[in-house]
Formats: C-alpha cells, structure tokens, sequence
C-alpha cells in the first residue's frame, strides 16, 4: 500500500519578501483560507492575489525504483509548486485535486516547500459570478510514496481504477460490471468484485476484468444506496479500491427522471461548500452537517454548485442516496482565453468523480449567457466540453443550467442532452405565476426536449417579518409565500427531471450589500451559520419528509398590529388542531400548509399539534408595526408617489422602462439609478445590467415596481429625485 504522510501543518505569508527574508510566517493548520473573514463581511473588497505556504518537508523512505508525490486536494485557484525556491509544477483550477511527482528533486535532510497560490483576476475560472472566490490550501495536502510497480497517480488526479456497471436486466437484477485499472511497471492486476476475483494482464498501462451480478442489490436512492466494492491489486501487494452502485437512471420529456425503471422526481436544494467564519476551509464534520440537514427536509437531490465539490461530500451522498448533479465553474461570463480552462477542469471532475453513483449529469456551465453572447466561440467552446464528458463516460448524459433570460430557441440548448433553467420570477423581476407560464409554454413548444428548474428562490432574513409580505421586502414571511407557490407549481409538472432550491444554506457573496446584511446571498433555507432554519426550511420538509413534525411559522414575528393575524403552519401530517391561550380553536385537514386566523387582543400562546407532535410560538398584539422587522423602507417612499398630483403628460415612477427609453434624456436619468442599484447586488448583477433579453423583459416593468425590489439599494432622497426629474420631460 501507499505510504500517506498528512501534511497539515504550514506557515503562511501574505508578502513573498517575508518568506525570502527568512520571516517565519503565520502558523496554520489545513485546511485554510485567507478570505474567510474578509470574503464573507461585504464591499466586493476581499484580497484577490497570490500568497504563499512553506514548511520544510523530510525525504520519506523510498522503495528501490520508487516514487515521491505530493497530493493537493484543492488549492484555490492557481497552484505553484516550489523545492528550494525551485519551480516544479503549476495547476490551475481551484476545486480539484492534483499530484506532482517531486521524486527527483528531494535530498537527503529536509528540502523546502513552498507553494503559491494565487485567486486573482485571469484566465482562471470562475471570474464572475454571484459568490466569493475563496483563496488559499482549503483542502488537504500529502505526501505519498509508492514502489516502482504502482497505480499511476500522473492522470488528472484520478484514484486509478474506474468502475462501470451496467444493468443488462432490469427484472432479474442483472448487471455487468467493468473494471479498469491504470499502472505503472506491472504486469497483471488481481481484481475482485462481490467475492469474484480475475488476474488480468496489463497492456498499454492498462488492465481491465468484466464481472456479472446476477439478483443484485440495485443502489436506489434514499430508499436503499448500497454499494458494493471493486478492487484492484499488484503482485507487490499494491491495492487500490472503490465503491459503485449498480442503478439504472434515465430522463424522459413526458415522464421526467427515472430510477431503476420507476418514476423517481428529483427534488432537492443546490449547495455551496463554505460556512461562517471558517469560508471553504470545511472539514469532514461540516460536510456532515451539510447533508444530515439536506436529508432532514427529504430532499433525493443536490446539485453541487458551481464547482467541483470535496471527494468527502460526494462519498456521503453515495451513502445516503442523494442524487448529485456536478459541474465546472464555467459561469455568467464566457473568457475567449479561458476555453482550455473549461476542457482541463471538466476532465479532472469526470475522471476523479467517475465511481460515485450518486452523480448523475455533468454540468457544462451555469448562467454562461449572462453576460456573453451566444457567438461562435461561446457555442464551440460548449461542443468542445459536451464531446468530452461523452468521451470520457458514455454513461451520464450532459446538462446546463441556463439563465431565465436566454430564448428557448437559442441553439446553445440543443448542445447539452438534458437541460435547466434558473428562474427568479416573482423575486428579481416579474410575478410568480411567470414560472408556470415559462415551463408550461416550453413544454407545450417543445415535447420532446427534457426540461429541468436549477435555480429559484427569494432572499430572507430572519429579523424582517411582515403580516402581509411582498416581493422585494426580504422578509422571512414573503420567502414562504414564493416557495409554496412554487411546491404547488413543480407539484403540478412531474416531468420537471430535476428541481433544485438556489440554494439551502445562506453563502457568501462579498459583492452583495442588500437584505440587512454585508457579502451574504441569503437565499438559503438555513442561515450562513448553519444555527437557525428558515420557516421555509419546514415548508420543503413538510412536502418531502417522512418524519412527522408540525412547524408553527413566524416564531420570529412576535409583535404583530393586525386585529386578526394570519397563523400558519406546516407539517407532512393529515391533520392540525390549533390552540390558543391552552384552548382549542380549530382542527383542519389536508395541508401541507395550513392557515387559520386568530383575533389579538394581548399576548398569545399559540399551539399546533398533529398527532403526537407539537409546535408553540408565542405573539403579542402591538399598536404599531415594530420598525425592526421592516428592511424595505423605500417601499412606503414609491407607494407615496401614488397619492401625488403628477403631470401625466410627462413621465414618472409608473411609466415603464420601455416607454421611458422612447426619451434619451429620461432614459439617461434612469440607466444612472440602476448602475446604482445594480453595484449593491455584487459583480453578476453588474455584469449582465446590458444583457439585451433582461433589457426586453425590464422594458414590460415600470419603474415603480424596480424601486420596490431595489430596496435601500436607491436613497429615499434619490427616488424623489428621480420623479421630479422625469416629470421634466414631456412623454414621446
């Protein structure tokens, strides 16, 4: 076997003339980030740039014949590998793993190492998109020494053996199983899987053994994700081995996914890989947490955005049964320099993440016509990707998640075989019902194509609470009145393939400054700390878990003005009984969602119970509403303009951008105010503030709704402004 020697401990340095002047750094522990405070606190300000690690490495014991390799499991973004202040290897990519072969340059004693990594601005993706570039050695790194015979670590990271299996017979539980294993100076390699065992001989570097299961135990998602072992051995004893499930899957237009030859809807959440205060730098017990969270709501699905995840989380969601979606960070902007980029990341993520079968798509891009043009270059560089994942596993099929701006007769979508949209109508633009329309059209236009919903959600933070929430308020209140429309709607379209939640935990987006709070995208069902759930975090459970619970919402929402308030709760059970002050007011069935109404008079202890759950809030009636649970302030700012005596000659806050761009001078004055409010959502807004089918869809709005979603990103004082200078200009 491999010696494995962890190397955990490092000094950092910010300036590389420390290090040259002999300084000795600040002492770390991997994994780590430079940007785990400044990345997570706001003002798009977080050190982009290159620092460095060093720390003194002793040669191992070597076999006659043997090999040396250093192993990154992830370096964010760019990689460069010094012995002795000499270089001797360079990655770029900053979410896979990677190996250099430092053999012929250690000596005897102890040799330097050295190592600069670098998140700054270049060629590298992703380069602009709506969260923090992480930098720093936020995974594991390690030495490891193997004889002359060995499998090779030279290829993309890979963990050199790769297994496929294949049911033949669906009914009899039939399944072929391919094995392959690449080495270095053998021979033959010994392979067994479930009790069989092969000797094959090595051709090329390669060796391969075919085996047949006959009545096996299939890996069926949540309801039972075994997994069977392949494994793969040397003369000299060296072993290497990898876990598989033998599953069919299949996507269809009309029917949507299916597992294992029965209807199997994916519906699940997206997830990023960081935290509060500790940035990506996650170890084992905070991917843990990730997903024992993801499985309380009953989510079969993930999709692991935008960027190769830790091996660690892609093992667990074998082990659970959740299915995974994984991709490249080729994101928002398409780089003419950065195609050999895409093509270098894609293939680390197929060959290292190959024997999960967990993983189902890979994922070509996100958002990419965000900000680029659907050009030649754009669509080469996407062919180019599509016809690698087919090379490298004919078993998975391709996908994107595409922007809700793109047409659905762009050509870029027949690239893919499956596809996704992410839509954020009734949060970022438009109404709610939109969502419906959009995949209810694309279905009736396309019948053949298979249709997937990658992204929505609304922004919430828990302190703001409203009896009668809008969009735009960031309220936790409005987020459970936009997912519960959209429960009902995918509820409705079973042949949506896959669904996922943007996104399940709150993440940092350093260019982000709305909400109530600095550098957070605050989307997710569960806060940044991972310490408080959203109520609609208890919505999705209610919908997707097994578990029985009930869930009193607007436990946060405790004084309240309203003569009658709105209570509301969730649960997975067919009835609810409510309870006022200890009396019982009213059983109702159904659900998952149910509502009463309850006069206030005082302070309340309301009560739901279903079955032998229970939930209590406690609420008091208030004269006023508590200022603290308001964030959209400006909203009482544009409903103001409603009362006002305006000229309607001229233009104003309720003409929309389409009429208002009939006049230069008007429409200069407005392009001024969403620069504005775009610079206050983070460099993706920025970005694609000019994309032409955001401007066509923006043209239907008018100013008046913008200003609401805008928020406190446009002044009280500049919203007044802004009328009294479009009431100048008489309408064209």
């Amino acid at each position: 076997m491999p010696t494995v020697i962890s190397l955990d401990k490092w000094n950092f340095f910010k300036d590389v003339n420390a290090l040259k002047g002999g300084r000795k750094g600040e002492e770390v522990i991997l994994p780590h980030t430079w940007n785990a405070t400044d990345g997570q606190d706001g003002g798009n300000d977080y050190y982009r740039g290159t620092c460095w690690y060093a720390r003194g490495i002793q040669k191992p014991e070597v076999p006659a014949g043997g090999r040396v390799y250093l192993e990154f499991d992830g370096a964010a973004h760019t990689c460069e590998v010094f012995l002795d202040m000499e270089k001797v290897a360079r990655h770029e990519g900053g979410y896979s793993a990677f190996r250099v072969d430092i053999t012929e340059y250690l000596k005897q004693g102890e040799t330097l190492l050295t190592v600069s990594v670098d998140n700054s601005s270049n060629h590298v993706y992703p380069q602009s998109a709506d969260f923090t570039f992480y930098g720093g050695l936020y995974r594991g790194v390690k030495l490891v020494v193997v004889p002359e015979a060995h499998f090779d670590l030279d290829y993309c990271g890979a963990p050199g053996i790769r297994v496929t299996p294949v049911v033949t017979d669906l009914e009899r539980k039939t399944v072929e199983v391919t094995a392959e294993a690449w080495v270095k100076n053998a021979v033959q390699v010994t392979f067994t899987v479930d009790g069989q065992e092969k000797a094959s001989p090595v051709k090329d570097g390669r060796a391969q053994a075919v085996f047949t299961l006959e009545n096996a135990r299939l890996w069926d998602g949540l309801d039972d994700p075994y997994l069977y072992a392949a494994a793969a051995k040397l003369d000299n004893g060296e072993a290497v081995s990898a876990r598989f499930g033998c599953r069919k899957f299949e996507t269809d237009p009309q029917r949507g996914f299916l597992l294992n030859g029965r209807s199997y809807p994916l519906r699940g959440v997206s997830r990023h890989q960081d935290r509060e205060g500790l940035g990506n730098a996650l170890t084992l017990k905070e991917h843990e947490e990730d997903i024992a969270l993801i499985l309380e709501i009953g989510a079969n699905t993930v999709r692991l955005a935008h960027y190769q995840h830790a091996q660690e989380f892609y093992d667990l969601c074998d082990e659970k049964g959740l299915v995974a979606w994984a991709e490249i960070p080729y994101i928002t902007m398409h780089m003419r320099d950065g195609r050999a980029n895409t093509l270098s990341q894609m293939e680390e993520l197929v060959v290292q993440c190959y024997n999960h079968p967990s993983i189902v798509c890979w994922g070509l891009s996100n958002e990419i016509t965000a900000a680029s043009a659907v050009d030649d270059d754009l669509l080469e560089n996407h062919r180019l990707l599509n016809d690698l994942c087919h090379r490298l596993d004919p078993t998975r099929p391709t996908t994107m998640a595409n922007v809700f701006m793109l047409e659905t007769d762009s050509p870029i979508l027949d690239i893919p075989d499956i596809n996704s949209y992410n839509l954020y109508f009734g949060w970022y633009l438009g109404e709610l019902e939109q969502t419906d329309e959009f995949f209810d059209s694309f279905h009736a236009k396309y019948p053949d194509k298979v249709i997937g919903f990658s992204e929505y959600g609304a922004d919430a933070n828990p302190q703001y609470q409203s009896g009668h929430p809008e969009k735009g308020d960031y309220t936790e209140s409005y987020q459970c009145v936009y997912h519960e429309h959209m429960l009902r709607m995918i509820g409705e379209r079973p042949w949506l393939w896959a669904t996922h939640v943007w996104n399940m935990f709150d993440f940092a987006a350093d260019g982000r400054d709305e909400g109530g709070k600095h550098g957070q995208n605050q989307k997710g069902l569960v806060t940044f700390d991972r310490k408080l759930k959203k109520d609609a975090f208890y919505l999705y459970k209610a919908y997707w878990s097994k578990e029985p619970f009930v869930h009193l919402c607007g436990s946060r929402y405790v004084d309240r003005a309203e003569a009658v308030t709105e209570i509301k709760a969730y649960s997975n059970q067919p009835a609810v009984t409510l309870y006022v002050d200890g009396h019982e007011v009213e059983t109702q069935t159904g659900g998952p969602v149910f509502r009463f109404q309850v006069p206030l008079t005082g302070e309340h202890s309301i009560e739901a119970r279903a079955g032998t759950c229970s939930s209590v809030i406690l609420i008091r009636k208030v004269d006023a509403p508590n200022p603290d649970y308001i964030f959209n302030k400006a909203g009482d700012v544009v409903n103001w303009f409603d009362k006002e005596d305006l000229d309607l000659a001229c233009y104003s806050v309720h003409d929309t951008l389409g009429e208002i761009a009939k006049c230069p001078e008007a429409n200069a004055i407005v392009e001024k105010m969403m620069a504005l409010a775009a610079a206050s959502r983070g460099d993706v807004a920025a970005s694609v503030k000019d994309n032409p089918a955001l401007k066509r869809m923006m043209a239907r709005m008018t100013l008046q709704s913008l200003l609401k979603q805008a928020g406190d990103a446009v002044p009280e004082a500049a919203i007044k402004q802004l009328n009294a200078a479009l009431q100048q200009f008489k309408k064209v």
